[in-house]
């Protein structure tokens, strides 16, 4: 065999001895192993799979391994099927702030609960313990519990007033008569609250003449609404607390009704909710939620009326879980507009997965009084 021929078909390159015509073969041609163009001599004859638009600024015989790849790999993808080719999506590499992150626009959005059930779950069951011992174990204790209860709600209340609106409200004269209201509820009644609630109104006015004049009228009578929202409305709790045969028992009835009715209008809103209920109030709350409230809320009034208060009827339940849902939500909307107002989404952070003390009076406050006076029409003040 002659060796500067090795077998090469005519046509092809010379891989022997280079002579001058087979040397600037070699300078134009490609190694052995690629698959690109054949060269003979200086002929430039190439073969390729299908055409390949050189790229701009690029050499041709430079870029020919890269772009012959490039276009066999194309060959089995869409170009063989009827339709337009489609661009791949984009990988993340590992470590790129994209990782992990959902490209397709259209994949639906899971609906998030907004807080830490876990931590919410673990505070509420707590709080639940607490409340439940103090109620059943000595009635006193539970009074002390509301008041505790008044005193931090009050504190919050003012402490975002002044850091949101400069409103100077006395946190003293709150905090005193807010207790003495719950205490003289309990003691002597509703007319006992009501001395009490005047006395903390003229406490707030004598109190603020202390400091400069400006803005006085503002500051009391924020101060006159906090001692009104806060420790009066809770007043009604203990006034439930003082019926002798089962004031344990209405004051469980009243929270129990208040926690289904806001659970009901979570589970169903958060699940079915499309409608909004108050939009620029709330816009978290759906009317699907407040049917669920009023559903959970009417059933659990049933059974609690006919198996936990005394000479109470089934009937008279549904009444009352019909009240509470309402009341339950429209306290609930009052305070999201004081905290729209104020610019803020919680009243505090002492509760994890809650918020703050404020957070879960919202509902509680006013439907106290609510229940209080379904008590009296239905099974009388005990």
């Amino acid at each position: 065999m002659n060796e500067s021929s090795w077998g090469t078909p005519p046509g092809a390159a010379h891989w022997g001895p280079p002579d001058q015509g087979a040397a600037s073969a070699l300078r134009g041609a490609a190694p052995p192993a690629s698959a690109g163009p054949v060269r003979d001599g200086g002929d430039a004859a190439q073969t390729r799979p299908m055409p390949i638009v050189p790229e701009p600024g690029g050499h041709q015989d430079d870029h020919r391994d890269h772009r012959d790849d490039r276009g066999a790999a194309r060959l089995s993808g869409p170009l063989f099927r009827d339709e337009e080719p489609q661009e791949p999506m984009p990988t993340a590499f590992p470590g790129s702030p994209d990782r992990g992150r959902s490209r397709d626009p259209e994949k639906p959005k899971k609906k998030s609960a907004g807080r830490n059930l876990r931590a919410a779950i673990g505070v509420g069951v707590g709080l639940g313990a607490v409340i439940l011992a103090s109620l059943f174990v000595y009635k006193p204790v539970f009074v002390g519990v509301i008041a505790i209860a008044v005193v931090v709600g009050l504190w919050e209340l003012t402490s975002r007033l002044s850091e949101r609106k400069d409103i100077r409200v006395p946190l003293v004269p709150l905090a005193v008569g807010g207790t003495a209201m719950v205490v003289a509820g309990y003691v002597r009644g509703a007319e006992g609250a009501w001395v009490a609630m005047a006395l903390t109104a003229l406490a707030v006015l004598v109190w603020r003449m202390t400091e400069a004049p400006e803005n006085y009228l503002r500051d009391v009578t924020a101060g006159v609404f906090a001692a009104f929202y806060v420790p009066f409305l809770a007043t009604f709790v203990a006034l439930m607390l003082a019926a002798e045969d089962d004031g344990p028992q209405r004051v469980l009835t009243f929270l129990l009704l208040t926690v289904v009715s806001d659970t009901g209008a979570y589970a169903v809103g958060w699940r079915f909710g499309k409608r909004k209920l108050a939009p620029r109030i709330s816009p978290g709350k759906t009317r699907e939620g407040l049917l669920g409230a009023l559903l959970f809320a009417m059933v659990a009034g049933a059974l609690c009326m006919q198996f936990l208060i005394k000479n109470g009827v089934w009937w008279q339940g549904l009444l009352l879980g019909l009240a509470v849902a309402a009341s339950a939500t429209l306290g609930d909307l009052g305070e999201s507009m004081i905290k729209r107002d104020l610019g803020i989404k919680d009243m505090g952070t002492l509760l994890p997965g809650h918020g703050g003390i404020m957070d879960r009076l919202d509902s509680l406050l006013p439907t106290a009084p609510v229940v209080w006076l379904l008590y009296v029409v239905f099974v009388g003040s005990g």
